[in-house]
Formats: structure tokens, sequence, C-alpha cells
């Protein structure tokens, strides 16, 4: 392999580094994600049993104002680019799950990326031992015979 092939293979396993960690990135914020929309969707049907439940409202700083929550009908949730809507606790339910697989979809294709990217990152370490191992060997003499 030459000096050349070597600095290739260099740059297309840091270029493979770097797109492994921006998928594991992109794998962990989806995972937060799908935890908060569990906790949202368990807090909803935690609300839809009690007629009136206390809470702590964050307004900043790690201050919180302790609220009762009176209705156990409506939600507010924030549906993209600045719009939020008002639904019964069914839809936002039913929102929220729809939302949960279509992050499980994308939690999967990420999954399958990161393992595609893993096994060319050992492929081309395996490459990179190979080349080093040559190198590292002197030229063997012809044999006569």
């Amino acid at each position: 392999m030459s000096e050349e092939q070597a600095e290739q293979l260099m740059q297309q396993m840091q270029m493979l580094e770097t797109y492994f960690s921006d998928l594991s990135q992109r794998e962990s914020t989806f995972m937060n994600i799908l935890r908060e929309a569990t906790a949202s969707i368990e807090s909803i049907q935690s609300l839809a049993k009690t007629d009136e439940s206390e809470t702590l409202v964050p307004i900043g700083m790690g201050t919180f104002v302790p609220t009762k929550i009176s209705s156990n009908s409506k939600i507010v949730m924030n549906i993209g680019a600045g719009i939020a809507v008002e639904k019964d606790f069914p839809s936002a339910i039913n929102y929220l799950e729809a939302r949960i697989k279509e992050i499980e979809v994308a939690l999967q294709d990420t999954a399958a990326k990161k393992q595609d990217a893993a096994s060319r990152l050992e492929q081309g370490k395996a490459q990179m031992n190979q080349m080093m191992q040559a190198m590292q060997q002197p030229p063997q003499p012809p044999t006569s015979g």
C-alpha cells in the first residue's frame, strides 16, 4: 500500500469517526425525546384520573411556583414551528404516541447506520493494521530454485 493510499484511508477513517459520533449524538437526542414523550403520556394519564392536582411550574433559574391544575380535559401542545394547539387528553395521547412511533423508526434507522459505520471503521482499522505490518516487514529476497 502506498503512502498516498494510507493517507486516503486515514482521511476516510476520520470522516467515518465523525459520522459515527454524529449518529451517536442523534441517537442520544432521539432517546431523550422518546423519554420525554413517554413521560408526557404518563403525566396526561395521571391528570385524567383526578379532578384537581397540585404541581410546581418553573419560572426560570431553578425557581418554581406552586399551582393547582383544575382542568382535567384539555391540554395545550406545541406541534412545531412555534404553533401550539389545544387538545383533549385522548387526542393529545394519540398525537404523542404517533410521534413516539416516528421517533422509534428514526432511532432504528440511526442504529442501523451507526452499526454500518462501526463495521466500516473496523474494516478500516484492519486495513491499517495490515498496512503497518507490511511496512514493518523487510522485503524478502527472491528465492532461487
